[in-house]
């Protein structure tokens, strides 16, 4: 697969376009396959790119692991932090979060549980400030 950077010669919007190869990329280009998303012109072609190398030594590689690794005791730490302080409400989230934001119900704790991205949005709309934190367990659980 290789990914070029397009632009439409007639409104100048650049795009990125994944293909197969060069050679697809030409023969879709030859048979009026590309277009422009913005206004549908066939006058698409490829623009100057520099490639893009990774090449990650041994020590980056280790710094890299060492990175996750303490990123992952972070959250850990944090898991545990949330479980000790604040009430789980399973996935009744937006629901109770509903309820103490609407001052209809109090609560001794903070809470945490699960709800969909759909609800958290939801929640967002109305106001109602909430954190996504990733959940990870512990091994030695």
């Amino acid at each position: 697969m290789i990914k070029y950077k397009l632009v439409c010669k007639d409104c100048d919007i650049s795009f990125d376009s994944w293909f197969s190869s060069s050679v697809e990329f030409e023969k879709l280009k030859k048979k009026k396959y590309l277009t422009c998303y913005s206004c549908s012109s066939f006058n698409v072609d490829k623009t100057l790119m520099a490639p893009q190398l990774i090449n990650k030594s041994k020590d980056e590689k280790k710094v890299e692991i060492l990175n996750s690794k303490k990123l992952r005791k972070k959250l850990v730490e944090y898991r545990k932090f949330i479980k000790d302080n604040f009430e789980n409400v399973g996935n009744n989230f937006a629901y109770e979060a509903r309820s103490i934001h609407y001052k209809s119900k109090k609560m001794k704790k903070g809470i945490y549980g699960t709800a969909s991205s759909n609800e958290l949005r939801e929640l967002k709309e109305e106001g109602i400030q909430t954190e996504e934190i990733p959940w990870i367990e512990d091994k030695n659980n």
